[in-house]
């Protein structure tokens, strides 16, 4: 695909990243000569200095010859603006990046896709409801919701109290015949390879595990990964930020009772209002004895989302140190996915890894309807909507032509979410689930097409 990406900061560098990795054109725009000479001596890509915001710069990038324009400047203003020419222009897709919600809240009062705007993308409402389903899956470090739950991946470490540890994925299958759910990666203790289990692997202590499951399966999940169901009710968030504020909105929604500690006066004022079911608290939540002031001992989870990556993790830290069940930080450095497991904290989250999940939809081939990249794994889960004329439609599982670095995760068909084996014949208008590793992904689409 020939991609253009306006704006070279931290959204715009990774995506081209990833994206160049992949082979795929990519041509970045910005007026920061110093930001586009780092990413050209770095990565396999064409820069074009200028304003995106321009015509004349946009026709320099060759806009109306592009299959796909994401615009993630750092002014959600010109990022509209920037998806608007750019689909006069001739564009295939456009995509803008936002942080003011209402624009997503009214997109179909507004119709953003009258202007040309495919899709609008926010960050920090991303991490927001990425902070939301991980307290309502307290167990689990990691969490994403395929047609609003239909089907449900988790991540978890295995325990050794976990009943299926030292047994093959075939053997276990025998003796949990009812579960509804399916282990699709796993990720050996003290390794970073990525194994896409088959009926031979073997689940051993420590492994970090993900499963897709329905409805249903979640709590079976809880029993026999060891896990204990605890109810979160109690949360502190650490730092007013956009993604504090709204995680503080959303989950007091939700019934959470919620303490926020924010270091500016003005905008913890400002929060106050703003949020008056929330216990607004204005002091600096690095200093350890205004936390155990406000009972940071008796909290059910703990969010730290500053803007300081070394902040969030240490105090993170310091809470898990006071008994804190729970605990969740904002991380900008992409390295740290790395230590995850052995940090010592629950749950990283990353603007940069959520906002480039919710756009390489657009880049892979086939009705991709979603799409996630498992933290610190080198796997991708793709749900593909099938067509009459997609391979897999009218085909038992097990007649299909499918890689062995890729695993049919779970079906959803209308509403229900299905966990199915190799007798399960899929069907038009059916949403497929894919687990992959990188090399298996173009095999994988073509199935789709």
């Amino acid at each position: 695909m020939k991609i253009i990406i306006a704006g070279a900061g931290e959204v715009g560098f990774h995506l081209a990243k990833l994206l160049s990795f992949e082979s795929q054109d990519i041509t970045l725009i910005d007026l920061d000569k110093d930001a586009l000479a780092y990413a050209e001596n770095h990565l396999d890509i064409r820069a074009v200095k200028g304003n995106a915001t321009s015509i004349s710069v946009l026709k320099k990038a060759n806009v109306g010859k592009a299959d796909l324009i994401i615009a993630v400047t750092g002014v959600e203003t010109a990022n509209i603006t920037i998806g608007v020419l750019a689909n006069e222009l001739g564009v295939g897709q456009s995509i803008a990046n936002i942080s003011n919600t209402e624009f997503i809240n009214n997109d179909e009062d507004i119709g953003f896709k009258k202007f040309g705007i495919d899709e609008l993308i926010s960050p920090e409402t991303l991490a927001a409801n990425e902070i939301s389903l991980l307290l309502n899956q307290s167990a689990f470090d990691d969490t994403y919701q395929f047609d609003n739950g239909a089907l449900i991946m988790v991540g978890t470490t295995l325990s050794g109290e976990a009943p299926f540890v030292g047994k093959t994925v075939q053997v276990a299958a025998k003796i949990f015949p009812e579960l509804h759910f399916i282990p699709i990666a796993i990720q050996r203790m003290g390794t970073q390879f990525t194994i896409i289990p088959r009926g031979s692997t073997e689940f051993r202590k420590g492994d970090h595990v993900y499963f897709i499951t329905a409805r249903e399966g979640v709590d079976e999940l809880y029993k026999l990964t060891g896990k204990e169901k605890t109810k979160i009710k109690d949360v502190m968030i650490l730092g007013g930020s956009k993604i504090g504020a709204k995680s503080a909105k959303d989950l007091c929604a939700n019934k959470f009772n919620i303490k926020l500690v924010e270091k500016i006066p003005e905008r913890a004022f400002d929060l106050a209002d703003n949020l008056p079911k929330a216990l607004v608290i204005n002091g600096d939540g690095r200093n350890v004895e205004l936390l155990e002031e406000e009972n940071l001992h008796d909290m059910d989870a703990f969010v730290a989302v500053t803007g300081n990556s070394e902040t969030n993790i240490m105090s993170c830290l310091i809470a898990k140190s006071k008994g804190v069940p729970k605990t969740i930080a904002l991380v900008e450095n992409m390295d740290y996915f790395q230590l995850s497991h052995s940090i010592g904290v629950d749950t990283l989250i990353n603007k940069k890894l959520l906002a480039a999940n919710s756009i390489f939809r657009y880049v892979r081939r086939g009705e991709v309807l979603a799409m996630t990249k498992l933290n610190n794994m080198n796997a991708e889960l793709l749900e593909f909507e099938v067509k009459y004329t997609s391979k897999v439609a009218n085909t038992i599982i097990k007649e299909i032509d499918f890689p062995r670095s890729a695993i049919i995760a779970g079906v959803v068909r209308g509403e229900e979410g299905l966990i199915p084996l190799g007798d399960f014949k899929i069907k038009p208008a059916d949403k497929v689930v894919v687990c992959c590793l990188p090399k298996a992904i173009v095999q994988v689409e073509k199935l789709f097409v």
